[in-house]
């Protein structure tokens, strides 16, 4: 019996190509309770301080929840849909998200939670996180 394959010059390079596109199916509907979200980071250190810039757009200052465990910071923010939909309007395509947003990270040193400063402006939160001083080391004499 004959081997028989079919002739496609350019089936598998388009295979290839279109593979991964469609990650996950389209939906125009509002995200589930449960879609949490990770926004970008910038950590930087300067004169004995941890300095962390984080992306929150569309959030509101009293909606961001921040806390120090250690050298471990974890920042939480929530957006809220507060907009009216008028008698007659109808959505044709929305791609902002609604939802929560959530993002732990470990910094290398404990964090002096007591001298950590928050500010908020213009969709950037911006930490300043001093370190904790290091524990000074004890010298033990041998008998």
């Amino acid at each position: 019996m004959v081997n028989v394959n079919r002739y496609a010059p350019l089936g598998d390079i388009f295979d290839d190509l279109l593979k991964g596109f469609v990650v996950r199916p389209v939906s125009y509907d509002t995200p589930a309770a449960n879609d949490i979200r990770q926004f970008r980071i910038d950590v930087s250190e300067q004169n004995g301080d941890y300095k962390v810039l984080a992306d929150l757009p569309g959030v509101k200052k009293e909606d961001i929840r921040i806390s120090v465990d250690g050298d471990v910071v974890s920042i939480n923010a929530e957006t809220r849909n507060e907009k009216e939909v008028k008698e007659g309007e109808r959505v044709v395509h929305t791609e902002r998200f609604l939802g929560k947003y959530s993002r732990s990270f470990r910094l290398g040193r404990e964090v002096d939670e007591a001298g950590a400063q928050a500010k908020y402006s213009d969709g950037v939160l911006e930490l300043v996180l001093p370190k904790k001083a290091a524990p000074a080391s004890k010298q033990i004499t041998v008998q």
